[in-house]
C-alpha cells in the first residue's frame, strides 16, 4: 500500500473539496461552543423569571465553564490515544444532548446539571477542532485556517447577544438551547461522512489518577477565581481552602505524571522552549483578552452612554481588527513559513493599545476609544492563532491533542484568573473613588460582587452623583487596563525568546502533484527532526495500523 508524503493538495494546487467540507463542519462546531454563553447571557433574566432560583443564577454559567476547563486536557489525550474522529463525534453528541436537556429543564437545579453536561461536550469541541486541523493541515499552511477560527470568536461576541435576545423574545428562552440541535446535527453528519483519519487501537491505560488530580486542581482554582470577591471574601476559609486544595492537587499531579508510562500531560513537552513560551503567552493573552471584553462595555455604558442592548456591537472595532489581522497573519505565515515577528509585533501592539486605553477619561469620545480598541485588536490578532500554532509545531503528531488542549486550557485559565483579579481591582478602585467623591456620592450603593449600575439607575442619579460615579468607573477601568498593559509587557518580553523553527509542509507555490512521490526525501528529512513530524499525506491514503505509534506520522486527510 502506498504512503505519500505530500500535503493534501491536488495537482492544480487547490485543496481537495473534502477538506473544505470538513473545515466548514469544524467551524460550525467551534461556533457552537463559543456562541453558547453569549446567547444565554441575554436570556438569563427570562430564564430566572420562568424557573426561579435567582440565588443560583451564576451557576448556570459557572457549571458550563468548569466542565469545559476541567475536561479540556482529558479530551486532548483521548484523541491522541484512540483517534480524533471518534472522540470528536462523541463530544458533538454530548454537547447536543446537553443542549436538548438544558432546553427541557424544569428547575434551576436541572438546568445547572445539564449545563455541566453541555460544557463537558464543549471542551471536546474546542480541543478537537484545533487538533484535527493540526492533523489535516501541515504547520506551514495551518495559520491560514486557524485564522478563520479566530474570526469565529468575533462572530460569537458580536452576534451572540443579538441572537440570544431575538430568540428569547420571539421563540422563548428554551430555543436558545434548541438552536444547537440542527447545527450540531449538520456538523455531526459532515464529520462522520467526510473526515477520514487513521484508526488507533492503543493498549495504553488511561491515566485515571492524573485525570482526577488535574480535574480537582482545575475545578478548585476556577472556583477560587469565580467565587473570590463575589460569593465569598478573598480571605475567607472557603477561598483559602479551595486555593490550597488546587495547589496541592496540582503538585501531586506533577509528581504522578513523572511516574506513569502514558501520562495525561507529558511534562517533557515543557522542555521545549517554544512550547512553554507560547503556552505562557496564551495564558497572558487570556488575561488581556477576556478582561478587555468584560470591562470595555462597562466604560462604554456607564461613561459614554452606550446602550447595553447591543453590547456585542460596542466591541466591534477591537473584534473586527482582531479578525482581519488574524487572517492576514495566517496568510503571511503560510506564504513565508516565518512567524517569529508576529508574537513580538503582537505583544508591542497589545501593550500600546492597553496603555492608550489606560489614559481614557470621562471626556474620551467613542471614536478615540474605538481607535484604541482597534490597536489592541490588531495585537490580539497577531497572537491568537500563533499561541496554538507554535505549540502544535513543537510536538510530535502523536501529542497533537495534548498540545492543543494545553494551549486552550492556558488561555481559558488566563481568562478566568484575569477576570477575577482585574475584577477585584476594578471594584476596589471604584469603591475607593466613590468614598473620596462628593456631591451625593454617598447615595450610590454598590455590592460586593460588582460595582456597576444599570442605565436606568444611572439616569435616576442626581447630576453630581452621576458625575462622581462616572469618574469612579473611569478610574477603575483605566487601572484595569494599566495592569493589563503590565501583563502584556511580560508577553512582549518573552516573545523575543521564540526561535524561528521552520514550519513543516511544502510552500504552496512549490507543492507537487498530490499523487506523486514529490518531495519525499525532503519530507523524510523533516520527519527526522526531534519533536517534529512529516507533512501529512494526500487524500485516499488508507494505511491503518494496530500499532498506536504506527500510523501517527501518516494521515488520511479526506476522500475527494
Amino acid at each position: 500500500m502506498s504512503q505519500q508524503t505530500e500535503t493534501p493538495q491536488r495537482a492544480d494546487g487547490k485543496r481537495p473539496r473534502g477538506i473544505r467540507i470538513v473545515l466548514v463542519a469544524l467551524m460550525i462546531s467551534a461556533l457552537l461552543a463559543m456562541l453558547d454563553n453569549m446567547i444565554i447571557a441575554t436570556a438569563m433574566p427570562t430564564i430566572v423569571g420562568d424557573l426561579g432560583g435567582l440565588a443560583h443564577l451564576s451557576w448556570v454559567v459557572t457549571a458550563y465553564t468548569l466542565a469545559t476547563a476541567a475536561s479540556t486536557p482529558i479530551w486532548g489525550k483521548l484523541g491522541d490515544l484512540y483517534g480524533r474522529k471518534g472522540i470528536f463525534l462523541t463530544a458533538i453528541v454530548i454537547f447536543v444532548a446537553g443542549s436538548v436537556t438544558s432546553g427541557a429543564a424544569q428547575t434551576m437545579g436541572q438546568l445547572i446539571g445539564f449545563r455541566a453536561l453541555q460544557g463537558l461536550g464543549a471542551g471536546g469541541l474546542l480541543v478537537g477542532v484545533m487538533a484535527i486541523i493540526g492533523e489535516l493541515v501541515p504547520p506551514r499552511e495551518r495559520g491560514r485556517y486557524q485564522g478563520m477560527f479566530a474570526s469565529i470568536m468575533a462572530v460569537a461576541m458580536i452576534g451572540g447577544p443579538l441572537l440570544g435576545g431575538a430568540i428569547t423574545d420571539h421563540l422563548g428562552w428554551r430555543w436558545a438551547f434548541y438552536i444547537n440541535v440542527p447545527l450540531g446535527a449538520v456538523a455531526l453528519a459532515m464529520v462522520a461522512t467526510v473526515l477520514h483519519l487513521p484508526k488507533r487501537r492503543s493498549t495504553a491505560r488511561i491515566d485515571y489518577v492524573g485525570a482526577v488530580l488535574l480535574v480537582v486542581s482545575i475545578t478548585s482554582l476556577v472556583l477560587v477565581t469565580t467565587w473570590g470577591g463575589s460569593e465569598y471574601a478573598w480571605l475567607s476559609p472557603v477561598i483559602i481552602g479551595l486555593g490550597a486544595l488546587g495547589l496541592a492537587t496540582l503538585a501531586l499531579f506533577i509528581v504522578a505524571e513523572r511516574r506513569i508510562a502514558e501520562p495525561l500531560l507529558p511534562l517533557g513537552l515543557f522542555r521545549n522552549a517554544n512550547f512553554s513560551i507560547a503556552v505562557g503567552i496564551g495564558f497572558l493573552l487570556g488575561i488581556v483578552m477576556f478582561g478587555s471584553m468584560i470591562f470595555l462595555p462597562v466604560f462604554q455604558q456607564a461613561v459614554q452612554g452606550a446602550s447595553a442592548t447591543n453590547s456585542g456591537m460596542q466591541l466591534l472595532p477591537m473584534l473586527l481588527s482582531m479578525m482581519i489581522v488574524s487572517l492576514l497573519v495566517g496568510r503571511a505565515t503560510t506564504r513565508t513559513g516565518r512567524y517569529r515577528v508576529f508574537p513580538i509585533a503582537g505583544g508591542a501592539l497589545v501593550v500600546t493599545g492597553l496603555f492608550l486605553m489606560s489614559t481614557m477619561t470621562t471626556d474620551t469620545s467613542r471614536v478615540t476609544s474605538g481607535v484604541f480598541m482597534a490597536v489592541l485588536g490588531c495585537g490580539m490578532g497577531c497572537l491568537m492563532q500563533l499561541t496554538m500554532l507554535i505549540p502544535q509545531n513543537s510536538v510530535e503528531l502523536r501529542d497533537m491533542g495534548v498540545a492543543s488542549s494545553t494551549a486552550t486550557l492556558a488561555r481559558t485559565l488566563g481568562g478566568s484568573f484575569g477576570i477575577a483579579a482585574l475584577g477585584s481591582l476594578f471594584n476596589s478602585r471604584i469603591a475607593a473613588t466613590l468614598g473620596e467623591g462628593a456631591g451625593g456620592a454617598g447615595s450610590i450603593e454598590i455590592g460586593e460582587g460588582g460595582a456597576q449600575l444599570d442605565a436606568a439607575s444611572l439616569a435616576a442619579l442626581p447630576e453630581g452623583a452621576r458625575q462622581v460615579y462616572q469618574e469612579a468607573v473611569t478610574s477603575g477601568v483605566t487601572s484595569v487596563f494599566f495592569v493589563g498593559a503590565c501583563c502584556a509587557v511580560l508577553a512582549f518580553a518573552v516573545a523575543w525568546f521564540i526561535k524561528e523553527v521552520p514550519l513543516r509542509g511544502a510552500e504552496p507555490a512549490a507543492a507537487g502533484p498530490a499523487g506523486g512521490g514529490g518531495d519525499a526525501g525532503g519530507a523524510a528529512a523533516v520527519a527526522g527532526r526531534p519533536g517534529e513530524h512529516a507533512p501529512q499525506p494526500a487524500a485516499d491514503v488508507t494505511d491503518v495500523s494496530d500499532d498506536p505509534d504506527g500510523p501517527r506520522e501518516a494521515v488520511d486527510a479526506t476522500r475527494r
